[in-house]
């Protein structure tokens, strides 16, 4: 035998190797990650890896119709996954070796490790787009989220390849550590579900793998660290609590998510974009039967962002108006922006769109206006910083180096004097499926606006809150050169 090729496959032990005479060779392998480096794929995950569910994800976009607007953002859930299940991995095994007296079980490292390969395993067309957005249309009612598909999948993906290697008690810990819980789970050690899915703070793997990944494709800088997290990191109480000198890079890794969703998450054309796809699969629902995908994991396993080129290869004349869509993706005739307003707290109530809806908008035209309800859609944007209207940090706890069995909070004082006075915003956003009548919709929707503003009573001594329009995206009257067709070249 090559010697060599003993030392590019491993060792099951590597304590045995210098008086081995029949060294007993694992199925391992490596792959080079763009954001962690050389990552070992144990025979364990090389089971789950190598099956058409998993193997699914290399056709699901991590940001979805951003990809759109971002063309670095090509990425997919397939290696976002692989990055949240070697981060898992490490954060266990990391805790294992600087706390053995938390007795950590191979059994442990295992089913976390497993837990962050298959947590996004659930996933539909164009991520989140799928189970916010199009099942509440073409499924009202439906009890549906990407964590419950995951949960299918991952109990399709088990018998479909025969993997007798996770007995029941394995795959319903794994289950829940994907679900997530704040709360005990009998014979298991609570401080695990802090690794993959974070219900006390948000502070986990899949959160460090995403917006490191994201950042990277997309071109977005960002100076927090996770390593650093990972390194400082020790359990107190059944809770992963972190060194105190971590506080500010915890802070930097919470308002790199914020500038994410700001700036790319929700983007206002990738949204435009995600209006017409859900449109052309809700369009495409009665003959293509998507939405019934979410009962059967046979189904669910060939549904991907290929929904789309389904659409177009279709021939069915009632899904024409559906491929006339995504041919308007194609050369960028897409809905349009119309306006947007940042809802100052007190008038919040406004987002739940019983107030500001299509019908409202439509109530303020003028005798001269040609729009309807279907020319107007309306967006409620909710950003924050990981935890509602909670500073996240709040929810942290953390540890000092002269007493490490002790955790504590710090308040954001103690941190930065630098900081948000909120940590959530809900920005409302009108778009149009007709671009040509944007200004009679903005001016329509701006009357409106007008309306609620002067309907908020004062109070004693102040103004009443009110809602204001930028001025920077008062659309003029008249043809504008967004509006004016885009010059082509002809060769």
């Amino acid at each position: 035998m090559n010697p060599h090729s003993m030392f590019r496959r491993g060792f099951t032990d590597l304590d045995d190797l210098a008086g081995a005479t029949d060294l007993t060779l694992d199925r391992s392998t490596y792959i080079n990650d763009p954001i962690h480096g050389y990552i070992q794929l144990s025979e364990d995950m090389l089971q789950i890896i190598d099956t058409p569910q998993f193997q699914r994800l290399r056709n699901l976009k991590q940001m979805g119709t951003s990809y759109f607007v971002f063309p670095g953002g090509s990425h997919n859930r397939f290696e976002h996954c692989i990055g949240t299940a070697f981060l898992a991995g490490e954060v266990a095994q990391g805790l294992a070796q600087r706390q053995p007296e938390l007795a950590i079980s191979k059994r442990d490292i295992r089913c976390v490790t497993l837990a962050g390969l298959c947590h996004d395993l659930g996933h539909g067309p164009f991520s989140h787009v799928f189970d916010n957005e199009f099942i509440p249309r073409a499924r009202p009612g439906a009890q549906w989220s990407h964590e419950m598909g995951s949960e299918m999948m991952l109990h399709h993906l088990i018998d479909e390849n025969a993997i007798d290697t996770l007995d029941a008690c394995d795959v319903a810990f794994i289950k829940q550590l994907i679900r997530g819980t704040s709360r005990p789970v009998g014979g298991e050690k609570m401080f695990l579900f802090d690794i993959v899915a974070n219900k006390r703070n948000g502070v986990d793997v899949d959160r460090f793998d995403y917006v490191q990944r994201d950042c990277y494709n997309v071109g977005v800088r960002t100076s927090y660290d996770f390593s650093r997290l990972m390194l400082n990191s020790r359990v107190i109480g059944d809770e992963i609590c972190y060194n105190q000198k971590e506080a500010f890079n915890l802070t930097e890794m919470f308002h790199t998510r914020y500038s994410l969703h700001k700036r790319v998450y929700s983007h206002r054309a990738a949204k435009a974009i995600e209006f017409m796809i859900v449109d052309a699969m809700l369009i495409a629902d009665p003959v293509l039967h998507i939405s019934h995908a979410i009962t059967d994991p046979r189904r669910y396993q060939t549904l991907t962002d290929n929904v789309v080129h389904d659409i177009e290869r279709s021939t069915e004349p009632e899904l024409q108006a559906a491929r006339n869509l995504i041919a308007r993706i194609h050369i960028r005739d897409t809905y349009k922006f119309v306006d947007e307003y940042i809802l100052p707290p007190d008038l919040a109530a406004m987002a739940s769109g019983h107030v500001v809806n299509a019908a409202a908008v439509v109530g303020f035209r003028t005798p001269n206006d040609d729009f309807t309800e279907h020319d107007v859609l309306i967006d409620i944007c909710r950003i924050n910083y990981g935890q509602g209207s909670d500073n996240p940090i709040d929810h942290v706890r953390f540890y000092s180096k002269y007493s490490v069995d002790e955790k504590y909070r710090i308040d954001h004082e103690m941190i930065s004097l630098c900081v948000p006075e909120k940590y959530e915003e809900r920005i409302l956003r009108i778009y149009t499926r007709t671009p040509g009548r944007r200004g009679q919709i903005q001016r329509a929707a701006r009357r409106l606006i007008d309306k609620l503003n002067r309907s908020v009573p004062s109070l004693p001594g102040s103004s009443p809150p009110s809602i204001t329009p930028n001025r920077g995206l008062t659309i003029p009257d008249g043809p504008t050169l967004a509006d004016s067709k885009r010059r082509r070249l002809r060769f």
